[in-house]
């Protein structure tokens, strides 16, 4: 980066220290993260507390690398691919993420429908269709990026405080949690534990922060700052899991109740709170699904401009504005005609997040060990980890790929 550029970064930097970190947890944890968190702990109780933790650690490995990354770079994060290992791999890179982001974002849109009618009663449709226009509309506000990291952290905040409320309400064992952070494989566990796992540790959401590094307009000599904003966010993230985990542990689990939707959840505070469970809660999964739909159509959005060349200006630029305005629209459009996510869809997303996500962590790693990183290079024992992380992934896309012949 140039000492021009990174005069005009300092001038327009956005006011706050903390940001990027929260975008991305809000982006992350959505409405599959509530329901694979909740049939964990239903099924399995306490047993498999360490995997969101596990999780969580990797999470925090690869936010990191794109820190580092976004801090050192004056192009946004396929050009930066694209810069250090060819055209082709960023392409990739970036129609990958952006197929990951559009295969989920209809469960975004329907998750809000459904939220809504839990809250005021009507059409789920209806709902999804009316909060994917608000979307659009908060997209094309001036200053979008100071909105959406101001909005993200509310709603984070606010998903925090509701879901810690239903884990305190459950009264879990704490001495059964802390044995659960052993890790361990109960049968029939595997599934819902690659799973969880996936909805914490998103290597899409961990390089979407190069941007949002950048649209902060953080430079080098603020690592710090971008790193306790890191960890913040990415341990509430992980948070978040745990604590849907421990409260279907304590109270479902005994019931022998299952989960196959956030609402199912509802039944954990009706001791405490009675009637008013659901709408609490339907509150958390509007605030989940809504900062999911605004964030991982940001996210779809921008990768899909990458790719076509024309990511220049990011969040600001009125072309990668309408990129992500595509990816709103076709969630949207998919909510509200089939009322959900039709499973030849959920198959695709999964196939195409298994087999693209190792790409994005080996192109992660690769540059965060670039000379261009400086002295933010990350040395051997980060290596070591993200190493791991990058093995977890490529095992994932060889069991799915073991499974399909």
């Amino acid at each position: 980066m140039t000492n021009a550029q990174t005069s005009t970064d300092r001038r327009t930097r956005i006011p706050g220290r903390l940001g990027p970190a929260f975008v991305t947890a809000a982006l992350v944890f959505g409405p599959g993260s509530i329901t694979l968190a909740s049939s964990m702990g239903a099924t399995f109780a306490y047993d498999l507390v360490w995997a969101p933790v596990v999780a969580t650690v990797l999470m925090l490995c690869f936010v990191d690398l794109s820190v580092r990354i976004g801090l050192t770079t004056d192009a946004g994060p396929v050009a930066t691919v694209s810069r250090r290992l060819g055209r082709v791999v960023g392409v990739l890179v970036g129609i990958g993420a952006f197929l990951v982001a559009a295969s989920f974002q209809a469960g975004n849109s329907a998750g809000t429908g459904a939220a809504g009618t839990v809250l005021l009663g009507g059409s789920t449709a209806v709902y999804a269709a009316v909060f994917t226009l608000l979307a659009v509309g908060f997209l094309w506000l001036p200053s979008f990026y100071r909105h959406l990291e101001r909005t993200m952290i509310a709603i984070i905040l606010l998903m925090l405080a509701i879901f810690v409320l239903t884990a305190v309400v459950a009264r879990p064992d704490l001495g059964e949690m802390l044995a659960g952070l052993v890790p361990s494989f109960p049968d029939g566990s595997a599934a819902l534990v690659v799973g969880v796992v996936a909805t914490t540790f998103s290597v899409v959401g961990a390089f979407y922060q190069i941007q949002l590094v950048r649209e902060k307009g953080w430079g080098p000599d603020d690592y710090a700052t971008a790193r306790r904003d890191a960890v913040v966010g990415t341990v509430i993230l992980g948070l978040l899991s745990v604590v849907m985990m421990v409260a279907a542990a304590a109270v479902l689990n005994p019931a022998g109740a299952t989960v196959t939707s956030p609402a199912d959840m509802a039944g954990v505070l009706e001791p405490t709170v009675g009637r008013w469970a659901s709408a609490l809660f339907a509150l958390g999964l509007w605030a989940a699904a809504f900062s999911s739909l605004v964030g991982n159509s940001t996210i779809g959005g921008s990768m899909l401009a990458g790719a076509l060349g024309i990511e220049r200006g990011g969040l600001a630029s009125t072309r990668v504005k309408v990129c992500i305005t595509v990816v709103m629209v076709l969630g949207g459009v998919v909510a509200v005609v089939f009322g959900g996510i039709p499973v030849q869809l959920i198959m695709t997303a999964q196939a195409v997040t298994i087999l693209v996500v190792p790409l994005i962590g080996v192109a992660l790693v690769i540059l965060a060990r670039h000379r261009d990183r400086g002295a933010l290079a990350i040395g051997t024992p980060q290596l070591v980890l993200a190493a791991v992380g990058v093995l977890f992934l490529l095992l994932l896309a060889i069991n799915y790929v073991r499974n399909l012949l």
